[in-house]
């Protein structure tokens, strides 16, 4: 297929002539976008805080969480390889399960929980942004009610639908460039932080804690031994090392709340360049998922070393007990204890502090716009197949974004991050129900990459992937397997929770209907827009059993 030349002529784009994407993206970007997606300073961080009571050692869970997440990279790899369209999951999923379950599955697990998502972004953002340059600018009660109130929360979450918004309008080629100066700052930032750590001490530390945060944020002097105490009463158990093994893998699914997204921009390889090598595809997440493992566990050895890490926990501890509305006493550490603050307080200078956690702030920005991005493109592929109005696959003739998928994606999020942030019908208690429904999305792919060799031979045969087996058995099942019974494991833990761990099991009401009502709508609109389309003469099911065009 011929390129064409789109937007700025010096650089050649290749055009798909059917859907009017474009493959603008290398694959150095989908790896940023990755690192983004499996985010150590937004959701790493935001992740670790809340285990603070499960009794699995971090650094082990990390470690062994990330070893079965290798087998998803590998099956996700491979479905690229095989099928490099935009719309990922959904493509797959109704090309070799059916088009009912690819659509429920997909636009449940990519299009409406991701509504859920924007409050989660917004509270990170206050709390990693917003919050600390207030304070250390001198606006301590402006920091503290962003910081603690439910319309500080709103209104945060607004601002995340503007700002994901803008970069996804503004088109796949300048969220690459975004990203990539946000990567690159928030990586300096990083290694200041690292630095920072290494060569300080626990003294050094608590001097700068006890002489700073009365002075950003009233805390009281003894700040220290009263977080101490905090944390002790709220329960923080969680070590560093150690912990059974069934212990770790009670642990297992609260960090994959972080951790099981390097296939976060599966969806959108259909415009990617060189997406059908599954090499390359492997090596972009897999590098991802590797890099920010070492980096978690890099930081936190540096924590335990000049911070404590039982100091660390009961920080946590003391924050959540407060938040989650089990204490109304506010703690002495009166926001989320973000540990590039806590660092950052180990230099007196404001303007050290303001540029360490302005650097670490690029990490959310750089983020910030896969909240939607990956969203968009599985809602256009629905609609490129008919399954939702024509209009939603239009594309903007100058960015070729979707700008009608982004906004189905946009005005609904301000409505559930209300219910959210004021926890109308304990909203708040669902925050892993985000991770949950995109498991069962994953796993559907899971189970349609298993079989693709036996269900699509032909396809099969044709793929790059065919030369890759292991005793005759194709790669691609045995990942799928391994991996399959790894999310199975983690379904049953979040739905059944035996040892009530997780909140989002059987025992709450609220979890339960808020998933089932997301399953009835998607259920509902596919049967609705399947039986329109007939009475137009239009046969779903015969276009489910094609491979979609570029």
């Amino acid at each position: 297929m011929p390129k064409k030349k789109v937007g700025d002529s010096s650089v050649n784009l290749f055009l798909r002539k059917a859907t009017g994407l474009v493959r603008s993206w290398s694959v150095f970007d989908a790896f940023i976008y990755a690192t983004f997606s499996i985010n150590l300073i937004t959701l790493g961080l935001y992740s670790f805080s809340q285990m603070y009571y499960l009794e699995g050692g971090l650094l082990p869970t990390l470690i062994i969480s990330g070893l079965f997440i290798i087998f998803e990279v590998v099956v996700y790899a491979a479905m690229i390889a095989v099928m490099p369209r935009s719309g990922g999951d959904y493509v797959w999923q109704s090309r070799i399960l059916g088009g009912g379950i690819g659509f429920v599955l997909a636009v449940t697990g990519w299009w409406f929980i991701l509504w859920l998502w924007v409050p989660l972004y917004g509270d990170m953002l206050r709390h990693i942004f917003l919050s600390p340059l207030l304070a250390i600018t001198g606006a301590r009660d402006a920091a503290l009610w962003i910081g603690q109130s439910s319309l500080g929360l709103f209104l945060t979450s607004v601002a995340v639908c503007l700002i994901a918004a803008l970069f996804v309008a503004l088109g796949m080629k300048w969220y690459a460039r975004i990203q990539k100066i946000c990567f690159w700052i928030g990586m300096a930032g990083l290694l200041v932080v690292f630095g920072m750590l290494l060569f300080g001490n626990r003294d050094l530390f608590a001097a700068g804690l006890q002489t700073n945060l009365p002075k950003l944020y009233g805390s009281p002097s003894d700040v220290i031994a009263a977080t101490n105490a905090a944390g002790q009463e709220a329960g923080a158990a969680a070590p560093l090392f150690g912990g059974s093994i069934k212990a770790i893998f009670l642990t297992i699914p609260f960090i994959v709340f972080f951790n099981l997204w390097p296939n976060w921009g599966t969806t959108l390889y259909g415009e990617i360049r060189g997406a059908n090598d599954f090499k390359r595809n492997f090596l972009g997440m897999a590098a991802a998922l590797i890099v920010t493992t070492i980096l978690a566990a890099i930081f936190f050895l540096l924590i335990n070393k000049t911070m404590g890490w039982d100091f660390y926990m009961n920080a946590n501890g003391a924050w959540w007990n407060y938040a989650w509305g089990y204490t109304s006493e506010v703690p002495p550490i009166p926001v989320w204890p973000y540990p590039a603050l806590l660092t950052a307080l180990m230099s007196n200078s404001p303007l050290i502090q303001f540029a360490i956690i302005f650097a670490m702030g690029m990490w959310w920005f750089g983020w910030a716009g896969t909240v939607f991005l990956s969203s968009t493109r599985i809602i256009f592929a629905a609609a490129f197949d008919r399954l939702l109005p024509e209009k939603v696959a239009e594309v903007h003739p100058k960015s070729r974004t979707p700008i009608y998928a982004l906004l189905l994606m946009v005005l609904p999020s301000l409505v559930v991050s209300a219910l959210f942030a004021w926890n109308v019908f304990n909203f708040r208690s669902l925050t892993l129900d985000s991770t949950l429904v995109i498991a069962v999305t994953f796993l559907g792919t899971t189970i349609a990459a298993a079989i693709l060799p036996f269900r699509k031979p032909d396809l099969y045969r044709a793929s790059p992937i065919v030369k890759f087996k292991i005793l005759g058995i194709p790669l691609i099942t045995i990942a799928g397997i391994i991996f399959g019974s790894f999310l199975i494991f983690l379904l049953y833990l979040w739905l059944v929770d035996p040892l009530q761990l997780y909140g989002i099991g059987i025992q709450n009401t609220s979890s339960i209907i808020f998933i089932l009502v997301l399953y009835s709508l998607a259920a509902v609109i596919y049967f609705s827009f399947k039986a329109y389309r007939k009475k137009s003469g239009i046969d779903l099911d015969k276009v489910h059993k094609e491979i979609p065009v570029e």
